[in-house]
């Protein structure tokens, strides 16, 4: 696609959209730098005039991209023109010894850095569970410190939160191999802070952290409630933004979530972009199973994948579960099919999705509302609220059919139990994915995969 073209016409309109003035000072500037998956990202000038487009124009510029590109585009702002950081007088013995490394070897650079090389963004599966992540994540790569300074990623087990992180050290490494990056775990910063104090380097631990470029702290929670590394954290954390150093954190829940946490760090915090990144749904768990069993030379079967899908809720599981397979078709010197996954993950491999999963417990309505809220990334207020969108929708609609099919609860009940609906859009729902069983394979993995949950 031609993007200096794409821009021109998009800004012709834009200039028929607002005053001459407002068009020479906000867009005559501007850029389109890329688009990628649906995420068009767009340079200005500094910050000021990027918070100002941003929250003034961002609708307008979506509606004209999203006509000419027959997508559904995201926009990330950046800053193009930024001043090159000026370098601390002594950068330490950790960063000397790569400092000069010829570009190529990017990778042993990232590996002493305790960055795993292979996790970039081309490995990273993108839905819309976790599109929001991806694309602020991008904005940083392209230009640290002027995009979202702290980005703080949060989310439960396996949902990518580390892999975006080292994906952003990896893309700026690979550019410029000498770059400050300092990566750790909460626990680690916690630990190092003791070690410096018993050891008297405090010297050392200050210089480590605060001359950092890029600075990635994962599972930032541990440090709450431990008075002197959050007091020391506040101080790394104030050293390298003053500097136009980025900061990147991951928790497992909102800084607003985050029990004795300062309210000094949890302003900071809450000073930059904060994104929350739902469970994988079905589509982005085929996704991943297909993209770590390529990275691991297996080849798996479409059905087989599915099942994988449709029975592991996150990342982390389904990177376990593929060593597993691996090693067991090995082993056995069999193929991998989908009569193995089924042996391996102890389920029926040719149930169809007219049986019934064998009920060996009771299972209450709540629990099922809850079950595929959380099988689909959303939330059970949502489920029963108003948005008729189709990720709600969907999800919604797979309620309304279990609760008729498996806990057979009349249609007014379902309707009760989804925020008072109609008894008439229950049973559309209800029709809608008996019909779609049939034929959607990835809709009768869902409900398989759920009913699994449930009752196995």
């Amino acid at each position: 696609m031609d993007l200096p073209k794409l821009w021109r016409s998009t800004l012709a309109e834009v200039e028929l959209s607002v005053t001459k003035a407002t068009y020479q000072t906000h867009f005559s500037t501007t850029q389109l730098l890329s688009l990628d998956k649906g995420i068009a990202t767009i340079g200005v000038a500094n910050p000021l005039m990027r918070q100002l487009v941003e929250s003034r124009y961002y609708s307008l510029i979506k509606s004209i991209l999203d006509q000419r590109t027959k997508e559904n585009t995201s926009l990330v702002f950046v800053v193009t023109a930024k001043k090159e950081r000026l370098s601390p007088q002594d950068s330490g013995p950790l960063f000397s010894q790569i400092a000069g490394l010829p570009r190529v070897d990017f990778q042993s650079v990232a590996r002493r850095l305790h960055i795993r090389p292979e996790t970039t963004f081309a490995s990273f599966a993108v839905s819309t569970t976790n599109h929001m992540a991806y694309a602020a994540a991008t904005a940083v790569a392209k230009t640290l410190g002027s995009a979202y300074n702290p980005l703080f990623l949060y989310g439960g087990v396996g949902v990518g939160k580390t892999h975006l992180m080292h994906s952003v050290a990896n893309a700026i490494l690979e550019k410029k191999p000498n770059t400050r990056v300092v990566y750790c775990m909460g626990e680690e910063f916690m630990n190092e802070i003791i070690e410096a104090i018993q050891t008297k380097s405090a010297r050392q631990f200050k210089q480590k952290y605060r001359s950092a470029q890029l600075l990635l702290v994962d599972d930032v929670q541990f440090i709450a409630g431990k008075q002197t590394a959050q007091e020391e954290f506040f101080h790394t954390f104030n050293a390298v933004h003053r500097e136009g150093g980025q900061i990147i954190l991951t928790s497992d829940r909102s800084p607003t979530e985050i029990s004795k946490l300062e309210d000094r760090l949890r302003s900071r915090f809450e000073g930059g972009l904060i994104v929350d990144i739902s469970p994988p749904d079905f589509e982005l768990r085929v996704a991943i199973t297909n993209i770590k069993s390529g990275e691991a030379g297996m080849s798996i079967p479409r059905d087989a994948a599915q099942m994988i899908a449709a029975n592991l809720s996150h990342a982390r599981a389904i990177e376990g579960f593929l060593k597993r397979l691996s090693t067991e078709a090995a082993t056995k010197s069999v193929p991998i099919n989908k009569e193995l996954v089924a042996a391996l993950l102890k389920i029926k491999p040719n149930q169809g999705p007219g049986e019934t999963t064998p009920q060996t417990k009771r299972v209450s309505p709540q629990e099922l509302l809850v079950a595929v809220a959380d099988y689909f990334g959303v939330k059970t207020t949502t489920l029963k609220g108003p948005k008729r969108d189709r990720p709600i929708a969907r999800p919604r609609q797979v309620v309304m059919y279990l609760c008729k099919t498996e806990l057979g609860m009349t249609l007014n009940d379902i309707g009760g139990l989804l925020g008072g609906r109609d008894h008439t859009t229950v049973m559309h729902g209800v029709n809608t994915i008996t019909h779609e069983l049939s034929t959607n394979d990835h809709l009768r993995g869902s409900v398989e995969g759920i009913k699994q949950r449930l009752w196995v």
